[in-house]
């Protein structure tokens, strides 16, 4: 039998083992903290935050958690973000290393202000 896919965040998270549902707990708070007024969804079957467009999402891996966001707002950050493994729209945070939060925050700041202020769409 197939197994069924998650349709809600916590879902989500607790299929991970209880190390790692604690580090995704972590960056959805941070997130959180960030837009208040975001809703939670799953897209692609990872959890995301959105306010009329999707504005981050977040994945669990074996030994990282996937931070997704617009090229422009990972581009904006590029300095702070030099000791992480980078892709176009995507940030790996490894699970040995502190979620550096603050960083997350103002990722997520700036996407929600691109998003409303520049109608800066999701992977533009």
């Amino acid at each position: 039998m197939a197994k069924k896919k998650p349709t809600t965040i916590d879902e989500y998270i607790n299929t991970f083992p209880k190390e790692i549902q604690g580090e995704l707990q972590e960056i959805r708070q941070t997130i959180r903290k960030a837009i208040p007024e975001a809703k939670e969804e799953m897209k692609w079957g990872r959890p995301a935050f959105v306010d009329e467009r999707i504005l981050v999402v977040f994945g669990g891996f074996k030994k990282h958690i996937g931070f997704y966001s617009t090229p422009s707002s990972l581009e904006e950050f590029a300095e702070e973000l030099k000791d992480f493994k980078t892709g176009s729209g995507s940030v790996q945070f490894p699970y040995e290393k502190p979620l550096p939060t603050e960083l997350v925050v103002n990722i997520t700041k700036y996407r929600a202000w691109e998003s409303r202020e520049k109608n800066v769409n999701w992977k533009s």
